[in-house]
């Protein structure tokens, strides 16, 4: 076993060491960026500036550069639900300096899967930035036990079907859902990443990751209402050191064996953790009826 888990140690390592190869090689070559103002968006945190990014979203991916950087200056930016879709020609890079928030309103962003969702890409990077999705509100209606119309809420950022995937320096604020879910992807970094919502907050997992191959996450702070990490059927060559968890439920693995036929989960590795003010903290979950 320990003859497994230093190779697939190594492994991990060589990957990672592969992405930022890559990342600075591309920084060496031709780069074009684009700044969020220039397409249109406001910073005022009151004007709703999602087309503006979708704008900006589509002229890096479009660009015939050897890499993109897409810009947010400082400010705070509203913005509504949305979608970026490869295959893009370049490697395009989020570089935030500000903080992007959804509206006070829960409904508005409540009735959508995710927030910001990326679906389809190779190398995409996220450095820094704030996301405040603003779920007190329906958290309050969820534990509320006066309605139950409440929807189900949206995970602020999501990754489909992508690989070459690095998320760096951010902060995932009150989500209504999901922090960070990693879906059917493959060699994905996540590097000091910090994730807060109130220990009370319904369905709010710090990260998510199922049917993805090699993912790493180091030096990651996860507070919140439900499980720090949560891991999925299919999940291989996951790698987590350094995570600090609490308030929050734990690591678990599961819930599993939902369907007759499922995916299992392999190579599982944890290191240098630390858990406060939780229910549990590594633990495996089968699915009830």
């Amino acid at each position: 076993m320990t003859k497994l888990t230093s190779c697939f140690a190594i492994v991990v390592f060589i990957s990672l060491h592969i992405l930022y190869q890559s990342s600075a090689s591309g920084d060496q070559n031709s780069t074009s960026t684009y700044n969020v103002l220039k397409f249109g968006a406001k910073r005022n945190g009151v004007t709703d500036s999602t087309q503006a990014f979708l704008e900006t979203w589509s002229a890096a991916c479009g660009t015939s550069s050897d890499s993109s950087e897409i810009y947010v200056p400082k400010g705070r930016y509203l913005l509504g639900a949305m979608a970026f879709k490869g295959d893009c020609n370049s490697h395009v890079t989020f570089r935030i300096d500000g903080t992007l928030v959804a509206s006070p309103d829960y409904r508005v962003l409540g009735q959508a899967n995710n927030w910001f969702s990326f679906e389809g890409v190779s190398w995409v990077t996220i450095i820094g930035g704030a996301l405040d999705a603003k779920g007190s509100a329906l958290w309050a209606c969820k534990l509320s036990t006066k309605t139950t119309s409440c929807p189900n809420g949206a995970t602020t950022l999501s990754f489909t079907n992508s690989k070459d995937i690095r998320v760096e320096g951010l902060m995932s604020l009150n989500s209504q859902m999901f922090h960070v879910v990693i879906n059917g992807c493959q060699d994905v970094l996540i590097q000091g990443v910090k994730v807060i919502a109130a220990g009370n907050s319904p369905n709010t997992d710090g990260i998510h990751v199922q049917f993805s191959k090699n993912v790493a996450i180091f030096d990651t702070s996860i507070k919140t209402g439900d499980d720090c990490v949560s891991i999925g059927p299919g999940t291989k060559d996951l790698w987590m050191e350094r995570i600090f968890c609490g308030p929050g439920h734990g690591i678990s693995i599961g819930s599993l064996a939902k369907d007759l036929v499922e995916e299992g989960v392999q190579n599982v590795t944890l290191k240098n953790a630390i858990f406060r003010h939780f229910g549990k903290s590594i633990c495996a979950d089968a699915y009830r009826n």
